[in-house]
């Protein structure tokens, strides 16, 4: 199946050590890949049916110097849907005048419910039609904008519903908060001060983050797998849901 990276942060953060981390396991997660990360209340995506590993696409983004609060990753192997850039993840919508960005790990068996608002899926993943619903049914569930506790509450009443037909670890972030659900496999790392040396897991790399950092910041990491060694990742149970808000986590 697929990988998966979020990050989360309270300042503007270098991503780009993580995501070094996340495209060297391309080779085997060889389908497409993609990036999003807000700048204010944009969203820069770049998208690529290309592995990570081979990619222009993805030469560009080790290139650009992102710095972000927010931001989604995602390395595919595909289960349902071509090997095209329509089904390349990370996707994005327009709900309540924001984007959202979601990312999906997994495979939806006979999850097809009817979508009857304006949220059409344009590829043929079981992934974006679920995010298609998701963001269906948030417009329906709130006539304004919710706070970051009320969306928290309505998505743990709607992530269960697709889990029930398969796998569906996922990521989805709206710039102001970033929401993790398991439901076999993610790890979640907080960084803070005293900040140190993080080594990849693999790849021969490591960055020190103490020259680059202050006594305040805090930085939160989501993934498949935990992309470093040394450091304390924590594994979420399944069923589980967490909101990251200015680096660190809460669970629902």
């Amino acid at each position: 199946m697929c990988q998966l990276m979020g990050m989360n942060a309270n300042t503007p953060t270098d991503v780009m050590f993580s995501f070094a981390g996340l495209a060297t396991r391309a080779s085997e997660h060889k389908d497409g890949f993609g990036i999003a990360f807000f700048e204010d209340r944009g969203v820069r995506l770049f998208v690529d049916p290309e592995s990570a590993l081979h990619s222009p696409v993805a030469e560009l983004v080790k290139r650009y110097p992102i710095r972000s609060s927010h931001v989604l990753a995602h390395i595919r192997k595909a289960t349902q849907g071509q090997v095209m850039l329509q089904n390349t993840h990370p996707f994005v919508r327009e709900l309540w005048g924001r984007y959202w960005v979601f990312a999906h790990n997994g495979d939806l068996k006979d999850f097809r419910p009817r979508l009857h608002g304006s949220f059409r899926p344009v590829g043929d993943t079981d992934s974006e039609h679920a995010f298609c619903w998701l963001m269906q049914e948030l417009a329906k569930a709130h006539a304004s904008v919710p706070t970051v506790d009320e969306l928290t509450h309505t998505l743990a009443e709607l992530l269960p519903q697709p889990a029930r037909h398969g796998t569906f670890n996922c990521l989805l972030g709206n710039g102001q908060a970033l929401w993790a659900h398991c439901s076999t496999q993610l790890h979640w790392l907080e960084r803070k001060h005293p900040f140190g040396a993080a080594h990849l897991a693999d790849e021969d790399l490591t960055v020190d983050f103490a020259p680059h950092t202050r006594p305040g910041d805090r930085v939160a990491i989501v993934a498949t797998q935990p992309l470093t060694r040394g450091e304390d990742w924590a594994a979420f149970a399944p069923g589980e849901l967490r909101v990251f808000v200015d680096g660190q986590a809460s669970r629902r």
